[in-house]
């Protein structure tokens, strides 16, 4: 439910129609300002409904946070400061032993999203310095960076008060009072259930932002959405970072034509606190298959998964990887198998279909096999004898829509743009755009937009909403 505050939810009565669309009589005062009429057709602005205004922060929430890079961690004692350098996508791969394409791949953090989205609003093509004109107002904060700083940490206060801050200083200006933030959106680079803690008991994880009156308000977009309807999921950073159109097509064909002597693939460290998840049991099935390549991330023996020549490498040369819930939901090996045209395998619906909305197929069953696991402790089913029931003409099939997939989850190199591809970054603005579209249409309609704005679903990762691919999850 969206907060009480006086001073943050939204009333119909108080707003005034001709304040929250000010924007489109702006639009239309800028249109006939600048269209120029040429043998009787009037030119339409491209980007009309479409313009971004980017809030100037204070640099405490963002650049002051690259320049103390060394202060920044990644739940270990990892530098973070050699993943800053261009613009975020970290130090370009050079020799990758021919498992990579030249010049497009980078050794990138996961958890430096934020830092990418916000180098590519930059060149955004609708940003306005109007406020009026936008249709979406974006605040690059970095909250994830800002967080790692203190995740650890056994004062709440301390958690808590980057968030604050910010929020005291959005809802000073006048772009917030507008439509009181709901046309303001941020991104994150980790999970949102780092920003959800419930409680005020020191052993309970995260901090509290997003369940701060002014931040209900927003709509946030991270690696792995919550179950608030005011959170999204936008796909994990990945290594390729194109910057022109053939050579996502390039490594699209080469995809579809890799040769692949492993049935199927698991990339991931065994935990002894989820011995009772399926992730035990793809291991165990995995290490005990002659068709199966176990890539174990908690060795250094040369298979990290820190180095991605070693993880792709792997995905290339597999049919299927599987990718079993860890610590939370998602994983980042989702995008990387499906950069590799490896066909992923799931268990749980909150892992993809319930995320990723925007940028991937709503039939999951086009590009994913999905073997629904309740239960493990009754679950009796053999990975092997699964996948190898499977028809060719099925797994090709997928394996087509799995590499027609690859623009839609990368992040093109933030120094260029791809031309003809929309990539993740793109349909990200698309969807936040059409959803506070959406509110603007409520509010006109006299209706209130903050019902349903921040509630909660509770079913929203539960087995049952997606029965339809259980029915018969191979065909």
């Amino acid at each position: 439910m969206m907060g009480t505050d006086s001073e943050v939810a939204f009333s119909v009565e108080q707003m005034n129609p001709l304040v929250i669309f000010e924007n489109e009589t702006s639009y239309a005062s800028n249109q006939s300002a600048t269209d120029q009429s040429v043998g009787g057709k009037i030119d339409i602005d491209p980007c009309l409904g479409r313009y971004i205004y980017v809030h100037n922060l204070p640099s405490q929430f963002n650049y002051d946070l690259l320049k103390n890079c060394r202060l920044l961690t990644r739940g270990t004692n990892s530098n973070m400061c050699p993943y800053m350098v261009n613009l975020g996508i970290g130090a370009e791969i050079e020799d990758s032993h021919w498992v990579l394409s030249n010049k497009s791949w980078f050794s990138t953090n996961q958890f430096m999203l934020e830092v990418i989205f916000h180098n590519k609003m930059k060149r955004y093509e609708c940003l306005t310095s109007d406020s009026s004109l936008a249709s979406a107002i974006f605040v690059p904060y970095y909250a994830g960076l800002d967080i790692s700083q203190y995740l650890w940490s056994s004062n709440l206060s301390v958690r808590d008060s980057p968030g604050l801050d910010l929020l005291r200083w959005l809802a000073a200006r006048p772009e917030w009072k507008k439509m009181l933030g709901m046309d303001h959106f941020l991104v994150a680079g980790r999970i949102s259930w780092d920003f959800r803690r419930q409680t005020d008991n020191v052993s309970d994880w995260g901090t509290k932002f997003r369940f701060l009156p002014e931040s209900k308000n927003m709509t946030m977009l991270s690696v792995e959405s919550s179950s608030w309807n005011n959170d999204f999921a936008v796909p994990y950073p990945t290594n390729f970072h194109p910057s022109k159109d053939r050579e996502v097509l390039k490594w699209q064909s080469r995809m579809k034509a890799q040769n692949r002597s492993y049935l199927f693939t698991f990339a991931g460290a065994p935990r002894s606190d989820l011995n009772d998840s399926i992730r035990g049991v793809a291991i165990e099935q995995c290490r005990a298959s002659r068709v199966c390549k176990f890539i174990d991330c908690s060795s250094s023996d040369g298979n990290h998964c820190d180095n991605p020549v070693n993880v792709m490498k792997v995905f290339q040369s597999s049919v299927y990887c599987l990718q079993p819930p860890g610590d939370s939901y998602t994983r980042r090996s989702i995008f990387d198998s499906i950069l590799a045209g490896c066909i992923p395998v799931f268990f749980h619906p909150g892992t993809a279909y319930a995320q990723y909305l925007w940028h991937l197929p709503s039939n999951g069953t086009n590009y994913s096999v999905y073997i629904p696991v309740r239960d493990v402790k009754n679950w009796k089913g053999n990975l092997e004898k699964i996948l190898l029931g499977i028809s060719k003409e099925k797994e090709l099939a997928m394996r087509e829509e799995v590499v027609g997939l690859i623009p839609r989850i990368i992040y093109a190199d933030p120094r260029s743009r791809l031309k003809t591809f929309e990539d993740a970054f793109d349909l990200t603005v698309k969807g936040v755009l059409e959803r506070i579209e959406g509110v603007r249409r409520i509010i006109k309609e006299g209706k209130d937009p903050s019902v349903g704005f921040a509630e909660g679903d509770d079913y929203k990762y539960t087995f049952s909403q997606w029965e339809k691919f259980e029915e018969d999850p191979l065909l």
